[in-house]
This record gives C-alpha cells, sequence and structure tokens, in this order.
C-alpha cells in the first residue's frame, strides 16, 4: 500500500519528525500528492508496461491469436539523501530565550531537502549523477521521439490551450493527477484561458495554500522547473542555454507515478554531542527514489516560449 509523505507522518509519535514533514510538504505540490510505497531491500526491479494487449472479435471456428503486453525490466535503487544540522550549545542556550534555534536551524535543514527532492524529482539523472534517482524528464525521456512527448515545434513556439488538452490526452487510463510546471507558464496559461473567457478553479488545500486547477487537474508549481531549456528537431538536447520550457502530465499512484522509500521514510536522527566543538548534531536523512510503473502514466509538453 502507498501513502504520501503526510500520512504517513500522522502514523508516528516523533513531534519532531512531525513538524519536519509538514515543513517539506507545506510548500511542495509533488510532495504533497506523490505517494509512496515502502520497499525492503536496496532497490526495487519491476516490469515497466510498455503496449498493451491486443482484443480482437471471432466468428465460431476461427482460429484464435495471441497477443501479449509488451513489458521493459526496470531497476530503481533506493539513493540516500540527507544533511546534519548542528546547533552551538552556547548559541542555543543564550539565544533560545529569543527563538527555539535548533528548531529554526533543523526547519532550515528541513527546507533545503525539500529543494533537493523537487529539484531532483524533476532532473535526476543517475548516468551522470550516479548518487541521484532518475527523475520524470529522464524517466519520460523528452529527448527520444514519442507520443509522450509533445512539442510546440521543432525548436518551441507559444503555448495554446490546444496544446494542453493534447498534453492531458497523451496520458492513457485517467486524467493525471498532476500538472507540473514553472511560474512563467502558469502565467502563460492564466492569461489563456482569461483570453478564452473562463479563469482557472481555486481553492486552499489542507495547508491552508490556494491550489488551481485546470480541467479538473491540480496545477503544481516547481520553483526548480527552468525555463531554460532548448530544443532541436522537437526534442530536448539540454535544460540549459534556451528560452523554452516543459510543463508535465503525471498519473500518480502504484501502476503509474509512485515514490520509493525505505521503512519509516524520512528520519530526524539526533546524532548528540559533538566531540570536537561545543555542539550538537541532528541528522536528517531519507532513503528514496522514484518508479514509473507504466510508460502512458506520464507525458512532457516541452518547447514552451514566454
Amino acid at each position: 500500500m502507498s501513502l504520501s509523505l503526510t500520512e504517513a507522518a500522522k502514523l508516528s509519535n516523533d513531534i519532531l519528525l512531525q513538524g519536519v514533514v509538514e515543513t517539506i510538504a507545506k510548500d511542495s505540490p509533488v510532495l504533497q500528492q506523490l505517494p509512496f510505497i515502502e520497499i525492503v531491500g536496496n532497490g526495487l526491479t519491476y516490469n515497466k508496461e510498455n503496449v498493451l494487449p491486443t482484443i480482437d472479435f471471432y466468428d465460431v471456428g476461427d482460429t484464435w491469436a495471441e497477443s501479449t503486453p509488451t513489458f521493459s525490466q526496470v531497476t530503481a535503487i533506493l539513493k540516500i539523501m540527507g544533511g546534519d544540522a548542528d546547533v552551538d550549545n552556547f548559541l542555543k542556550v543564550t539565544r533560545s530565550n529569543i527563538q527555539d534555534l535548533e528548531a529554526a536551524v533543523i526547519e532550515l535543514k528541513a527546507k533545503a531537502l525539500r529543494h533537493k527532492f523537487e529539484e531532483t524529482f524533476i532532473y535526476g539523472d543517475s548516468a551522470t549523477s550516479p548518487k541521484q534517482f532518475d527523475g520524470i524528464k529522464k524517466l519520460i525521456n523528452t529527448a527520444s521521439a514519442s507520443d509522450r512527448v509533445i512539442a510546440m515545434g521543432a525548436t518551441g513556439a507559444t503555448l495554446t490551450l490546444t496544446k494542453i488538452d493534447e498534453l492531458i490526452d497523451a496520458v492513457k487510463g485517467g486524467k493525471p493527477h498532476l500538472l507540473l510546471m514553472s511560474r512563467r507558464s502558469r502565467r502563460k496559461i492564466k492569461q489563456l484561458t482569461r483570453a478564452a473567457g473562463f479563469n482557472l478553479e481555486s481553492d486552499r488545500n489542507e495547508f491552508g495554500m490556494m491550489l488551481e486547477w485546470y480541467n479538473g487537474i491540480p496545477i503544481g508549481v516547481s520553483d526548480w522547473a527552468l525555463d531554460t531549456h532548448t530544443l532541436s528537431g522537437s526534442l530536448e538536447t539540454a535544460t540549459t542555454g534556451g528560452a523554452n520550457s516543459t510543463i508535465y502530465a503525471v498519473s500518480l499512484g502504484e501502476g503509474a507515478l509512485c515514490g520509493l522509500t525505505a521503512p519509516g521514510h524520512l528520519t530526524v536522527e539526533p546524532v548528540g554531542a559533538l566531540e570536537t566543538k561545543d555542539a550538537s548534531r541532528t541528522r536528517i536523512k531519507w532513503y528514496c527514489s522514484l518508479a514509473l510503473f507504466s510508460q502512458v502514466k506520464a507525458a512532457a509538453l516541452i518547447g514552451i516560449q514566454n
């Protein structure tokens, strides 16, 4: 069974851990919705669905044709992410009457972890950085032609609502659960919808933050989604040096896009007093990865120019 990070944190009695999880999920459209599967071991090998089997009609006495789905075997390895937060004991004692310095430092470390996860969620590439897990850009493979990679043009073009609808239709088996994009792309969508005579739906989420929907699909804005991608021949060739954005449409859950984590999810571990300096250390660590169980559950609209 898969659980979101915030739901998993509710099962813990560790108040510090719950506070860290709330901190990293509050501003993250990814961590608010992405479910995680707990796995035992250092990775998960799974069959990624590529093509469904065929079904046909037959007359009496016909010879039946056999067809099977095609799969690709993929292994997602858990990666280690985290960091240490050191708090000077003198400052902790003399300044805690102003605010809890240790809690503030841990909160900043938790935010840094969120930033790193969101950046890796999009751009992670274990081929160039073996310590990372592969992000959705690599899992969708926007550098190769497929019906899940939709281009605005050979080198990019202005976004249209028609192309957004085409992106949504590229995700099979129901509407995607999330449209992930940069702030610039969201501004353009809002401009397009106003020009078409309607506005995006909006409401507050469980954290009290405003969330917007397009065609009933939540819009997630990531500060790590770049507007500098380059295209050639309707395929992405680099993430820097250009002026293009990408919008990702993903279905979430088992059988679609899902996070992987070791039992216990994220850990906040008091290391204690340090030997070489008068300070105490807290370690935030997470053994995590990302798996796309079916290629038809994620798509990308590339080449979006301002």
